[in-house]
């Protein structure tokens, strides 16, 4: 066989191999490490912040933030915490009490998250069980979403689901195959999601 036939034999074997193996879903959506975990965020209103001293426990406190964006702490009076980082206000906090504290070591912690809380749900819409909106929780995928949803109801059209992520200023849509991950263990589309993102399966047209 000459070398040019060769070459066109290899060519028509990768084109059906190919073909065989169908259609492939479209790019992975990529996760942002950031958005995953529950990070530490601007404070806002509602939350419930801790702030501890080292080695001064009649100093710790743990409060919620005011609707003026204020919290108050033992001898320090109101700070702003509302819109800033617990870096931040942890930073303010240690200048005020060197005042009266030698040295102080203050750590601030969101201990509860009330004012974002829509912010770190994913949402599961349209033909499963029970359309939901649940806590993100870090590793969750979008076969746990759907699992807490009930799984698909007998209508869904399970492999035209779609992952909604809010990428900058726009949406996108990412194709799962979700029928192949529920019936074949295929997981090849069993994307990790992420805070704010929406998975929609559609139902059948009949």
């Amino acid at each position: 066989m000459s070398y040019v036939r060769l070459l066109a034999s290899i060519a028509v074997f990768a084109i059906l191999t190919a073909c065989a193996s169908g259609p492939r879903p479209g790019s992975a959506p990529e996760i942002n490490p950031a958005e995953q975990a529950v990070k530490a965020y601007r404070i806002g209103v509602d939350d419930v912040i801790r702030v501890s001293v080292w080695q001064n426990p009649d100093l710790d406190v743990t409060v919620p933030v005011r609707p003026d964006g204020m919290i108050s702490v033992p001898l320090v009076g109101d700070v702003t915490a509302g819109g800033r980082t617990p870096e931040e206000v942890s930073a303010e906090i240690k200048t005020k009490l060197e005042t009266f504290v030698r040295n102080p070591q203050v750590t601030v912690i969101v201990d509860q998250l009330r004012s974002h809380e829509y912010l770190a749900r994913v949402r599961v819409t349209g033909a499963v069980r029970t359309p939901i909106s649940v806590p993100y929780r870090q590793g969750m995928t979008v076969l746990d979403a759907v699992l807490a949803a009930g799984g698909t109801n007998e209508f869904a059209a399970a492999d035209r689901t779609e992952l909604y992520r809010k990428e900058g200023t726009s949406t996108r849509a990412y194709p799962v195959r979700l029928d192949r991950i529920l019936q074949k263990g295929d997981l090849e589309t069993n994307y990790p999601v992420q805070p704010g993102d929406v998975i929609t399966v559609p139902e059948r047209t009949f």
